[in-house]
């Protein structure tokens, strides 16, 4: 079959175990952590769910805009109204998030969640903050990827327009946005606080942008970049380096020390060497499109995610958004209730588990719960 009439275990594969690793990520001090993807290299899973969100659009949406025709406003109509349900889900996410924290402090004595993630500044300037929550200027920690994906949908139509008509240009717009705004620290506002967003739309647009237009060429059945073995050994050495890196001392200084050096030396922008996550530095950019480079050209992969074993990860792909939610509220009503329990290995095992349980029995709901019939 080709790759419009056949479904592709891979995105929701992968998008699912984001999900997962994301969650886990978000549960601080858990001894999962240390089997997340961001002890294994320079990206974690926020990098990889901004690709996959990328692609997933891509196939969704890029042929509504492939013609001059009526059709675009169709597309149109489509991005901007997914984008609404994605601001809604991500108001409801953030007052119940407030509702979670409010209830271990009520019902277990702990207050100290409602004082941590910029949850804080709703209690100390309640009229400035509660604007900034409705405009999206402030976001909770934990629960701020979906304004990131909010806006760059709503603004996707125009990289959709010329994503059939000039991929490059595309590409090449994409890039230069990306390095003004960490060359300039060019953000969104994040009134009432000081800063910028913590996921800053123009930086990770490129990640957005680059999946998009791999979903684009895959509705024509081709790829993006093709897979040839001068792009492939440098991408697998990359991942070489960045799990030496991350889980070897020794190596990690040895690689500090000459990343510094280059910057000294040649007078590098300051993003090339750094590992921000907020402007989307160079060492976690190339890192992740190094990861999904490799995990695309192997056939292999695109079975394994076929498999039996994977069909968990994929369920919990395919109801992406009401299970990222639910696990941005339970994050937060699990960081207090460690706070009271403290910390130990069962004890994380029963939280994390109980809340990845609670996930998977969620989109098992949904995806298979019947449908009500009308008469």
């Amino acid at each position: 079959m080709t790759p419009e009439k056949q479904r592709d275990p891979r995105l929701d594969v992968f998008r699912g175990l984001c999900l997962v690793m994301i969650f886990i990520n978000h549960v601080p001090g858990n001894v999962l952590e240390a089997f997340t993807n961001r002890n294994f290299g320079f990206s974690d899973a926020a990098e990889g769910f901004v690709f996959m969100s990328g692609v997933a659009a891509g196939l969704a949406y890029s042929l509504d805009f492939k013609d001059n025709s009526m059709r675009l406003w169709t597309g149109l109509a489509r991005l901007w109204r997914r984008a609404w349900t994605l601001y809604q889900v991500h108001i409801l996410t953030t007052f119940a998030a407030v509702a979670a924290a409010a209830s271990v402090a009520l019902w277990m004595g702990n207050g100290e969640i409602l004082f941590i993630n910029a949850m804080k500044h709703l209690w100390y300037n309640p009229l400035e903050t509660s604007v900034g929550l409705i405009l999206m200027t402030h976001q909770f920690g934990y629960v701020n990827i979906l304004p990131l994906y909010l806006v760059l949908l709503f603004v996707s139509p125009i990289a959709f327009y010329f994503a059939w008509r000039a991929p490059r240009i595309v590409l090449l717009a994409s890039i230069a946005l990306w390095f003004s705004a960490a060359m300039w620290r060019i953000n969104l506002p994040n009134f009432p606080m000081q800063g910028g967003w913590f996921f800053n739309p123009f930086s990770w647009q490129l990640i957005f942008v680059v999946g998009l237009l791999t979903g684009v060429y895959y509705k024509q059945g081709k790829r993006f970049v093709p897979v040839t073995w001068w792009l492939l050994v440098p991408a697998i050495f990359l991942l070489i380096v960045g799990v030496l890196t991350v889980q070897v001392p020794p190596f990690s200084k040895v690689f500090g020390q000459t990343m510094w050096l280059a910057k000294e030396t040649f007078h590098l922008p300051w993003f090339i060497t750094a590992f921000d996550k907020t402007f989307l530095s160079v060492p976690r950019l190339l890192h992740i499109l190094a990861l999904a480079y490799v995990l695309s050209a192997f056939s292999g992969v695109r079975w394994l995610t076929g498999t039996k074993a994977m069909a968990p990860f994929a369920l919990l792909g395919r109801q992406a958004l009401p299970v990222f939610a639910l696990g941005s509220v339970l994050c937060i009503w699990l960081q207090g209730v460690g706070r009271v329990l403290g910390d130990n290995v069962w004890t994380d095992l029963m939280l994390v588990g109980g809340g990845l349980v609670a996930q998977f029995a969620l989109a098992a709901a949904r995806q298979y719960w019947p449908k009500p019939t009308t008469a």
